[in-house]
């Protein structure tokens, strides 16, 4: 019989540990015998660990893109027309559709409302459903529900959203008039349309406080969309092209535009909800000037099928997309859990700041 365990056991069990530099920081959470302050709360996120540790580093990611946007600056003589507004950090903010369709849409409203950001990039769904929720309104439902059940009932669903057909059937009434001027103006006076330029045109004609794109439009934020068509608004404007033909958009001068924000950026920060599309044309402008300085991905999804949705911010860095010395953060999680809080501590934060001196419209 053995009376001691073998050397070998102890040896890989109770391995000597080297010293963790003293700047590591010590994991600890939330003690709620300090009562429920919320703000301690998710300042204490840093130090918990997890993803709830990458929320924490989002936080301070934005915080600090918000300081140096707060620093004023001369624009260069020469400098392009069509770049960054006069500030030490142009904010660019991407957001894929669905967040436009759930109640994140009034975070992302208080923002172009209070001009806390700079440039928007989303999909034709971040567009349509903006205007559309000004027409009608959007259900919680469930998941599960069946779709065929729910397709025989003409109501469409977003996740556990629910938009009835016939708020697609309002939002044709409101837009094709819209359409049938743009198209005169273009016969007419030369206009010519972008998706950036038709966005600020929606916007003005919304005329509802509601609105994400009421605010761009009264505050002047450019919005891009490059797949504008992808969605109800090409819907109506491929019905549209029967009656009325002739309506262009050009994304020519939109590219030169939205990489213009970027190149004549004293710095840059990225908040990107989501992936697909609206996370490369941000990264894409940023890689323009050789990176962004600030950056912060919200999304759930993996790096392991390549995809650029899913790509850690390293993979940005590789192409020029990220500064080389910055310190992005990803956060894996919903947004709609994620990006209310993350306003809360830093946009909502600094409000008095970022207003000062400026009356909203």
């Amino acid at each position: 019989m053995v009376d001691q365990a073998p050397s070998v056991a102890m040896e890989a069990v109770l391995k000597e540990s080297s010293e963790l530099p003293e700047d590591v920081p010590k994991i600890r959470g939330y003690d709620f015998n300090q009562g429920v302050d919320h703000r301690a709360l998710l300042r204490s996120y840093i130090t918990t660990g997890f993803q709830a540790s990458s929320m924490g580093m989002a936080i301070e990611e934005i915080n600090k893109m918000i300081e140096k946007r707060l620093e004023p600056v001369e624009v260069e003589e020469g400098g392009d027309p069509g770049g960054s507004c006069k500030s030490g950090c142009t904010i660019f903010l991407g957001y894929t559709s669905n967040l436009i369709s759930s109640g994140v849409r009034e975070s992302i409203r208080y923002l172009a409302q209070h001009k806390m950001v700079d440039v928007i990039v989303t999909t034709a769904g971040g567009i349509e459903e903006d205007l559309i929720k000004c027409l009608a309104d959007t259900y919680l439902g469930d998941f599960a529900l069946p779709g065929k059940e729910l397709r025989q009932r003409g109501i469409n669903r977003i996740g556990n959203l629910l938009v009835p057909n016939s708020n697609y059937c309002k939002f044709e009434d409101w837009l094709i008039p819209i359409l049938d001027q743009m198209v005169l103006e273009q016969d007419t006076e030369g206009t010519r349309w972008t998706p950036s330029k038709m966005i600020h045109r929606l916007g003005k004609e919304i005329n509802n406080p509601d609105s994400v794109y009421y605010w761009a439009y009264m505050n002047n934020i450019p919005v891009f969309s490059p797949a504008l068509t992808d969605g109800s608004l090409g819907d109506m404007i491929y019905f549209h092209s029967f009656k009325k033909p002739g309506l262009v958009l050009d994304i020519v001068e939109d590219i030169r535009k939205v990489n213009s924000q970027a190149v004549y950026a004293k710095r840059s920060g990225m908040i990107i909800l989501g992936g697909g599309l609206v996370k490369h044309h941000i990264a894409n402008a940023n890689l323009m000037r050789n990176g962004a300085d600030y950056s912060v991905f919200v999304n759930t999804g993996q790096e392991f099928d390549g995809s650029d949705s899913g790509a850690r911010p390293d993979e940005a860095v590789s192409w020029g997309k990220i500064r080389t010395d910055a310190t992005p953060v990803k956060v894996y999680a919903d947004a709609s859990i994620v990006f209310p809080l993350l306003v809360a501590e830093t946009f909502a934060l600094h409000a008095d700041r970022m207003t000062a001196g400026r009356k909203t419209p």
